[in-house]
């Protein structure tokens, strides 16, 4: 039997999926970040590591990978040489390296018209109309990601900093972080070496106190980056308009209740996104291969 192999790989953690040549699931694993521009050798075991797992769970010898094609969508691949160069550090015939954007509208709305916000570690949000795609963010902790994880922990450590100097008033959330950290100077040295997945850690506690004025700031400000990047895109009215990722259901209910309307269920995830554009792609070579 060919077989065919879909990734989903992001900020915070790495999925992957053994398939049939048919795009029929038989295996299933989980890895650390994979994001490719942040860590590229991090996120190339991250990636093997689910893959070997979802080989066990299919019951299939690791020997497979030589000649099993994947298709990977990757956070941090739409800018930069990432793309080949984790290409070229993986085991497989075939590496189709996709945005993490791309593989989850494919698992939302199929092949056909929709659009998608992913709303995780960080963000990103992918249109297609008439056979254009068309992408919104997806620059990067530094430059975007604004409504994502990454970003409302970093708002927060930001502004911890800000109730301790007496520029913003008093706030039981910034005094939880304090006891976490210590001292300010901690939190400042926690930022040197800390990456999107470290900060958006801190993003939970935001939305456990979001009640507190600092937490509601910083959740007010996510909200309204998502709406305008959301009401940015070029979807039809008549299309699917999915809101994705760890983060959706926390964020949707701020949105306005124009948009909420709008939205609708997703058909699949993005890992399974990944297995149909991979069996599209690599499904026939995979048979041939397999009767040999």
């Amino acid at each position: 039997m060919g077989f065919v192999i879909g990734v989903d790989g992001g900020g915070t953690g790495c999925r992957a999926a053994l398939a049939t040549g048919d795009g029929v699931i038989v295996g299933r694993g989980t890895g650390g970040p994979a994001n490719i521009r942040t860590d590229l050798e991090g996120s190339r075991d991250s990636i093997l590591a689910a893959v070997h797992e979802a080989l066990r769970d299919a019951g299939v010898d690791a020997a497979v990978l030589a000649r099993t094609p994947a298709l990977l969508g990757l956070a941090g691949s739409n800018v930069g040489p990432y793309r080949d160069g984790i290409a070229a550090l993986l085991p497989f015939p075939h590496a189709a390296v996709e945005t993490d954007a791309a593989i989850a509208l494919e698992g939302a709305v199929g092949a056909g018209d929709g659009a998608i916000g992913i709303i995780g570690t960080g963000t990103a949000y992918l249109a297609r109309r008439a056979g254009t795609l068309r992408e919104i963010g997806g620059w990067g902790f530094l430059l975007g990601d604004q409504g994502g994880g990454a970003r409302i922990g970093r708002d927060l450590l930001e502004e911890t900093l800000l109730v301790h100097d007496g520029i913003l008033p008093p706030s039981a959330l910034a005094e939880r972080v304090m006891r976490r950290f210590g001292e300010p100077q901690q939190i400042v040295e926690f930022t040197r070496e800390a990456k999107p997945a470290d900060f958006a850690a801190f993003a939970p506690w935001v939305f456990e106190q979001q009640r507190d004025g600092l937490a509601a700031r910083i959740l007010g400000r996510a909200a309204a980056a998502v709406e305008a990047s959301l009401n940015a895109l070029p979807v039809a009215p008549e299309a699917p308009l999915c809101l994705l990722g760890g983060l959706a259901p926390l964020i949707e209910p701020r949105l306005a209740a124009g948009i909420r309307a709008r939205l609708s269920a997703p058909k699949q995830d993005a890992l399974g996104g990944a297995v149909a554009m991979a069996a599209r792609r690599f499904g026939q070579k995979s048979r041939e291969v397999a009767h040999g």
